[in-house]
């Protein structure tokens, strides 16, 4: 398949390590030449900076830069929403200047189910060991300037996985639940065109919770990188950490509890509790 090329410039909110090493994406890998590779909606892309460019450059099958513009988000302006949390307080202020190039990716929304799910207790190099297996298993072979890469596999694909075979990639107490997860799916119990079109994001999470293996972090997350739910607050151990820090001050961090936590996200950050979030936790666990 031919190289394309697609270009932006002056753009002010796209930084690479800020957008692929904040916790959001496990396919994405540094280059030595400082540029990122990844694998995407059965696309590669490599994306470097060159000065006051962006360059991406790949293989896809799909309109490369409809593919693109979409799935960096490159239409939604960063810098009016930096501008509006930074205004908060001062903690989101200097949050938002340290990871001023994060833009929240609109990821494919079976992967996201899939890569969360192995993402529990779980740390996100053997995440990502994981996952390129699983591709390399039963995903598409790419192949693009002189090296192989794989899809994320289908359901349909994956369902010819035994729970014996999961167990071989390396996935623990998880193969049970990816298992009966893409099963679920493929059955149209939990149908992924229907779901996508629920508008209250209550009822969505509650779908969510429905599948084998997704709990609420996990629920969250996937629909703030898959379904760009602006308003959930995924919690883990590091952001009832940062949040126990910067605004509630108990001496037990253990006490703190997820419904306090939530409380004063949705009160303070003005539907955007998502994107404050990813802010707080990506300046908290670089510093």
């Amino acid at each position: 398949m031919s190289n394309q090329i697609y270009e932006i410039e002056n753009q002010e909110s796209f930084e690479l390590e800020d957008i692929f090493e904040c916790g959001q994406c496990f396919r994405w890998d540094k280059q030595p030449n400082g540029s990122y590779t990844g694998v995407a909606k059965n696309s590669v892309i490599n994306v470097k900076k060159d000065g006051n460019k962006i360059v991406f450059s790949g293989s896809s099958k799909a309109d490369f830069k409809k593919l693109i513009r979409d799935y960096f988000d490159l239409d939604r302006n960063y810098d009016e929403l930096k501008e509006k949390l930074s205004k908060i307080d001062e903690n989101l202020e200097i949050a938002t200047k340290f990871g001023k190039g994060i833009r929240i990716l609109n990821q494919d929304l079976w992967e996201t189910i899939i890569s969360f799910i192995i993402s529990a207790n779980n740390n996100i190099p053997r995440i990502k060991k994981i996952i390129e297996k699983m591709s390399q298993n039963y995903g598409e072979k790419i192949e693009w300037n002189g090296n192989i890469y794989y899809s994320f596999p289908t359901p349909e694909a994956l369902e010819k996985a035994s729970l014996e075979d999961l167990r071989g990639l390396g996935l623990g107490f998880r193969d049970i639940r990816i298992y009966n997860t893409t099963r679920k799916i493929l059955s149209k119990e939990f149908d992924i065109d229907s779901f996508k079109k629920i508008e209250n994001t209550d009822e969505m999470r509650e779908k969510l919770l429905s599948l084998d293996g997704v709990g609420p972090k996990v629920a969250d997350c996937i629909l703030l990188f898959s379904m760009k739910r602006f308003d959930v607050f995924p919690i883990d151990v590091w952001v009832r950490r940062v949040m126990n820090e910067l605004y509630i001050h108990n001496e037990n961090e253990e006490k703190v509890n997820k419904k306090e936590i939530e409380k004063i996200a949705k009160e303070k950050f003005l539907g955007y509790q998502g994107l404050a979030q990813q802010y707080l936790f990506y300046h908290r666990r670089s510093s």
